[in-house]
């Protein structure tokens, strides 16, 4: 077995057991007896260096199982949506390489996707004004020009209320930085 495989079998267990609450427990605890041993040690510095000493090496070493993990999840979720991409029908294939594109070019084609959003036959507005409420509302009157009736009255406040919804979160979506 590679050492780098043994590395990666080693930080998934610790990756697990210190994300487990029994670990926050025993860490805790660990504290606690240090705070309460300082009376009987004079709250020297030995008793003080014991716990610095301590807690940064957990630290330091630490930083780097997180990393591990962070890394391989990272390019799990990237391979899979790679793999979205390429079973998807109609979706541009060289977006699966868009991780390793320059800044500059990660900007221009965030600028591509934002005037993309705000046309009015992108898909995505047209799916979400869909789900949100049947597109625009009509107003006050029915489809014949005639005033809404009472009954109707809770139907078009319910359009109005999707048409906020749609109209705030097609705002937001359109707010957001897609890449950073």
């Amino acid at each position: 077995m590679k050492t780098s495989d043994l590395f990666h079998q080693f930080s998934i267990k610790c990756a697990q057991a210190v994300g487990s609450s029994w670990t926050f427990v025993m860490a805790f605890a660990v504290i606690v007896v240090w705070a309460i041993t300082g009376p009987m040690f004079d709250y020297s510095d030995t008793w003080q260096l014991l716990i610095n000493t301590g807690t940064t090496i957990v630290t330091f070493l630490m930083v780097f199982l997180i990393q591990n993990a962070q890394n391989r999840d990272a390019e799990a979720t990237q391979l899979k949506l790679d793999e979205l991409i390429r079973a998807q029908k109609g979706a541009r294939n060289n977006m699966m390489d868009i991780e390793d594109l320059s800044d500059e070019a990660l900007s221009r084609l965030k600028q591509e996707f934002a005037r993309m959003g705000d046309h009015p036959d992108d898909p995505v507005r047209q799916r979400l004004r869909r789900s949100l409420g049947r597109g625009r509302i009509p107003g006050p009157q029915d489809q014949q020009g005639k005033p809404a009736s009472r009954d109707q009255a809770p139907v078009a406040a319910r359009a109005a209320r999707h048409q906020k919804q749609f109209d705030d979160c097609s705002r937001r979506l359109r707010g957001q930085q897609q890449w950073t």
